[in-house]
């Protein structure tokens, strides 16, 4: 029995790259789609929003002195490369997928209709929401909010590499506090660093669910989806403890 029946997942462009930490490893991004495969299996509707940081990020864009607007348009297209690779896995599994792509592209993908990606999603293929909201200055946790919203995902689904949200980073202070829940206004005041402010907002204003959990672990995203206790729901209401 699952507790969500549609729902969005966000992955990072890390989240591809393995221990390599640029690219794609081939081995992540198998594990990836077994993930996928095995709640879609389940009779879950799933999208996924990918982002781009494995191969290029908007913000490295000053580095090379090219101006903001261009860099975010270059980490777009690089969401498109991981939204290609992961489709290839999925497809290698035995999973119907669709990419729908925020800038037209039609020799590559789809482009982002709503409707369409919503069909898809009842016909039971996996869509991958690629290129951002395809406006520079909007990260992909933004396109995530608006994406999750316009199809009507019950829950966002935000993988990382940490079990959850933490008062400080874990891998470097060993005191950090782990939160099981929290308020949208908690993450916001306390500057968690969860999702970007603006999509932070818009679940905020629409009530939808963020939950954060670690993707590394084989068998987290069934477990999330069957309404275990994993990671750390970010939800209405002032909850943290």
């Amino acid at each position: 029995m699952l507790k969500y029946g549609r729902v969005l997942l966000k992955l990072s462009g890390e989240a591809l790259s393995g221990e390599r930490g640029y690219g794609v490893d081939a081995a992540q991004l198998h594990a990836i789609a077994e993930e996928i495969k095995e709640v879609r299996d389940l009779g879950a509707q799933v999208a996924v929003v990918i982002g781009g940081g494995n191969i290029f990020r908007g913000l490295q864009g000053t580095d090379y002195k090219i101006e903001r607007a261009t860099a975010d348009y270059m980490g777009m297209l690089a969401t498109v490369i991981n939204g290609l690779a992961l489709q290839a896995a999925l497809e290698e599994h035995g999973v119907d997928t669709r990419v729908l792509t925020a800038i037209e592209m039609h020799e590559v993908a789809e482009p982002y209709i709503r409707r369409r990606a919503i069909r898809h999603l009842e016909k039971g293929r996996v869509v991958l929401f690629v290129a951002g909201t395809g406006n520079p200055y909007f990260t992909t946790d933004t396109a995530a909010s608006l994406r999750a919203m316009e199809i009507n995902a019950e829950v966002i689904l935000k993988a990382t590499k940490v079990d959850g949200i933490y008062s400080g980073d874990p891998m470097k202070a060993a005191a950090a506090e782990r939160f099981e829940d929290l308020s949208y206004s908690d993450v916001l005041q306390r500057g968690l660093k969860v999702m970007d402010a603006t999509a932070i907002s818009l679940c905020m204003d629409n009530n939808l669910p963020i939950i954060v959990f670690n993707l590394q672990v084989r068998g987290n995203v069934r477990r999330v989806l069957q309404g275990e206790s994993i990671g750390t729901i970010v939800q209405g209401g002032s909850n943290a403890r």
